[in-house]
């Protein structure tokens, strides 16, 4: 197998792209399928870590929102939902520049994220 070559039959870079297309559920399937392109097994882990993590603190500021949306406190919860709006924006453009660094065939290292991405490996 060469070295642009993966164990799914994908071109390295169509498989680094695949892995973020669906977040983090893409990255889960490309970890288990791909068994030997550590490029693309990197991506699939960073898209877990960094879409994975976006969408849980979404989630939480959203419920939380919420919550205090039936309260005395809906300033709190308009800040609350704009901060989630911009999370949901970042995650857009993030999601975009991920899959196209990866169609370029850059492995696009995220501070923080992908020393956690490296130990999933």
């Amino acid at each position: 197998m060469s070295e642009n070559e993966t164990s799914t039959g994908l071109s390295e870079n169509i498989a680094g792209v695949l892995a973020y297309v669906l977040g983090f559920i893409s990255g889960i399937i490309f970890l288990f399928i791909e068994k030997e392109n550590e490029s693309v097994r990197f991506h699939a882990a960073q898209s877990i870590v960094v879409f994975g993590a976006l969408f849980i603190l979404n989630i939480v500021i959203s419920a939380i929102a919420g919550i205090l949306a039936f309260g005395f406190l809906s300033f709190i919860s308009m800040i609350l939902s704009f901060i989630a709006t911009l999370i949901g924006l970042i995650t857009i453009i993030l999601w975009i520049y991920l899959m196209f660094m990866a169609y370029k065939g850059n492995q696009t290292r995220l501070p923080a994220v992908a020393e956690i991405a490296d130990k999933l490996l």
